[in-house]
């Protein structure tokens, strides 16, 4: 075994400690103008276009192209390819002398995305490899560095200036090149970081943010922003950078990925944070959307963002026009990916789609540019789009494949007065026969659609929309121990709830709502809204269940706190920590991670002992971590929120005797942040951090 010299580990740790202080040492720079504090009237003006989009093509393009997802006898690398394929500096430097896209044709790529209905296209000036797409005065790794030593985004603005496509930069503030940028990669070892300092690091992308900002005409219409979650990056820093783009380019629209504290995949910005102007899901469509929230959703052709040669997984047009449909049905916007070619061109299979997509949106486009968020929902034979049109409203109904297989539509909850229908892809085919039948709109379809993918039924209504929604329940649970209060609220004035509790639905003959409704079996709930004696809205109905709480189990010389082993490795999820050998172990008070390396990256933790639970009745546990995490109460798994991936918080819930129940947290962080918060809450007890004083081990148990 060699002997460790503990001054030198102490000497990298005071270096480590030094840069990760100068990481956060963020430099106040004062503006003209704070645009964090903007005008509701002023930021809808500035957000209309995006708005109206609704559909844009994203453009992943780079160095990363060349190897085309192949290193090694690997082929499933796309544009992370420089780490997830450990290539060394040097060796991905090389891949300069390589790229010369000779094929580049801006008003190609232009005109494709323009024909397939789409408004904005956002393509990547910098991505997490350093390389510059553009020609940066401050950066001899771009483009300019090339055999092709040509400008693509100058060519991109010039064109889509001609055709009205709004061109707008992605921009990664992670970058694996420059030496001043820190974290280095867990696996650079012999990557030194001496002398590195992240806020100069930070001007540097400022100043290529000014060349971006400056010189490609009215463009970019979006900044956005991506690669915000590693440690050396926060919500200060990501506000400052905010002001500066908006300084230099004040009708500028920029996504939320700009700061930090972005919920994972799912896109969304931790409340309370700051959030930019948009939400950003990646490759998933939030299920309700965000009602008041501006969210786009990314996604790509098939598996990769940048250009693989072997993956061929690309998905239908059938889903991509239907995702587009489920995105704007919700009040969202598709940003839609292709991976160019090292020679510059799209992808064939990825050409075919556009066009096809195009196809469908030169008849139906109407249904999805302008709409805005339907607030009936989602219906199993499809969507609906809504738009004003005057003082009147237009819905477009996207009926998905052949429609329903009774061959009706039920629209429920509408007052309006139906005033026509018709097929938008071709008015002059029969109109679908309609009527109204008390709260509800019917329409009878055919037995065979004009479109196998996504027919467009264009409904007009008289008037402003006045749709009237099921009552909600404001119960967080839908499963209970001993009793539980049901509580019901509905929309609007002078109207009453009526429910039943056999599962029919409810007629003015059905019980009155009053006050909260007590339930001590397992019981289904159905309720709808009336005024004037009449039934105003679509039905609700919703079970609740009773369980047996877990019973608790005695414990005897219980101790405060919980139990740790530490164990170190490279894991894209949790691994079976039962199986493995721990590096430490001891006793913490709560989920201290002291006993991790310096370096804070490639670790886990399991965390075990008991809770006590003050009462009987359901709680609710929550997970926020980064990377991986999970929790277990006597041996069920209440929270999964495994994975590699930013702060994410996850919930689950179950029904405990009072008393000590075994408790089990398990977490791991591969690089980059390392969150980890264990919240609970019940019925009489508010979400919080788990505290000290519920936490109880037993000795060597």
């Amino acid at each position: 075994m060699k002997k460790i010299n503990f001054k030198i580990v102490l000497f990298a740790a005071i270096l480590l400690a030094l840069a990760i202080g100068a990481c956060h040492s963020t430099k106040k720079t004062t503006y003209t103008k704070d645009y964090l504090n903007e005008s509701e009237a002023a930021r809808n003006e500035r957000m209309e276009w995006w708005r109206e989009a609704r559909f844009g093509l994203f453009i992943h393009w780079g160095l990363y192209a060349v190897p085309a997802g192949e290193w090694g006898d690997k082929n499933t690398y796309g544009e992370w390819i420089r780490t997830s394929a450990q290539i060394p500096l040097e060796t991905y430097n090389g891949f300069v002398d390589k790229f010369n896209p000779t094929k580049f044709n801006a008003h190609d790529w232009v005109q494709m995305a323009k024909d397939a209905g789409m408004k904005y296209i956002v393509i990547t000036s910098k991505h997490h490899d350093g390389f510059a797409i553009f020609d940066s005065k401050v950066s001899d790794f771009d483009v300019m560095a090339t055999p092709f030593k040509r400008d693509p985004l100058k060519e991109l603005a010039d064109e889509c200036k001609k055709e009205g496509i709004k061109l707008c930069f992605y921009h990664s503030i992670m970058d694996w090149h420059h030496p001043d940028y820190l974290p280095r990669r867990n696996w650079e070892v012999n990557r030194s970081t001496k002398g590195a300092k992240f806020d100069r690091y930070v001007d540097y992308m400022k100043a290529q943010l000014k060349e971006l900002c400056t010189n490609y005409g009215d463009a970019p219409h979006v900044l956005w922003f991506d690669g915000e979650w590693e440690n050396t990056w926060n919500s200060d820093r990501g506000k400052d950078l905010y002001n500066y783009v908006r300084s230099l380019k004040s009708d500028i629209i920029i996504n939320n990925r700009v700061g930090a504290h972005r919920d994972g995949m799912a896109g969304f910005t931790a409340p309370g944070q700051f959030a930019g102007d948009f939400g950003t899901p990646e490759q998933e469509i939030p299920a309700t959307g965000l009602p008041g929230v501006d969210w786009e959703s990314c996604m790509t052709m098939n598996d990769n963002w940048g250009y693989n040669k072997a993956d061929k997984n690309f998905k239908s047009t059938k889903l991509l026009l239907q995702n587009l449909a489920d995105i704007a049905s919700k009040g969202g916007n598709f940003l839609l990916n292709v991976g160019p070619t090292a020679e510059g061109l799209f992808p064939d299979e990825s050409i075919q789609r556009l066009k096809e997509m195009g196809k469908w949106m030169q008849k139906n486009g109407e249904s999805i540019h302008g709409t805005v968020a339907s607030p009936l929902g989602s219906y199993d034979w499809g969507r609906v789009t809504m738009k004003a049109n005057g003082d009147n409203t237009n819905l477009y109904l996207h009926v998905f494949d052949n429609g329903p297989n009774n061959r009706q539509i039920v629209l429920r909850g509408i007052a309006n007065t139906p005033m026509g229908a018709s097929y938008l892809a071709d008015p002059s085919k029969k109109s679908p026969r309609f009527e109204r039948v008390d709260d509800a709109i019917v329409l009878d379809l055919p037995s065979k659609l004009i479109d196998p993918i996504n027919t467009v039924i264009l409904l007009q209504l008289k008037g402003k929309p006045e749709i009237h929604l099921p009552p909600v329940v404001k119960n967080k649970l839908n499963y209970f121990v001993g009793s539980m209060e049901i509580m019901l609220a509905s929309e609007g004035a002078n109207t009453e709830i009526r429910y039943t509790t056999d599962g029919t639905e409810p007629n003015i003959m059905s019980k009155l709502y009053e006050e909260p409704i007590k339930i001590t079996e397992t019981t289904t709930i159905t309720a709808a809204t009336f005024r004037d004696q009449k039934l105003i809205s679509g039905v609700m109905q919703q079970g609740f269940w009773k369980k047996e709480a877990k019973p608790d189990t005695p414990v005897a010389a219980a101790v405060p706190g919980l139990q740790y082993f530490y164990f170190e490795g490279k894991w894209e999820k949790l691994p079976d920590f039962d199986k493995m050998t721990a590096l430490k172990k001891g006793y913490v008070t709560n989920f201290d991670r002291s006993a991790k390396n310096y370096l804070g990256e490639n670790y886990g933790f399991e965390y075990r002992g008991f809770i006590k639970v003050p009462s009987t009745g359901v709680y609710i546990f929550s997970t926020t971590s980064d990377d991986g995490s999970t929790l277990r109460v006597d041996n069920e798994t209440v929270v999964d929120n495994d994975g590699q991936h930013g702060s994410k918080t996850v919930e689950g819930a179950i029904a405990l005797k009072a008393g000590y129940h075994e408790f089990v947290v398990r977490y791991f962080n591969a690089t980059g942040g390392e969150e980890l918060k264990v919240n609970w809450s019940a019925e009489n007890l508010k979400e919080q951090a788990i505290p000290d004083g519920v936490l109880f081990h037993v000795k060597d148990k």
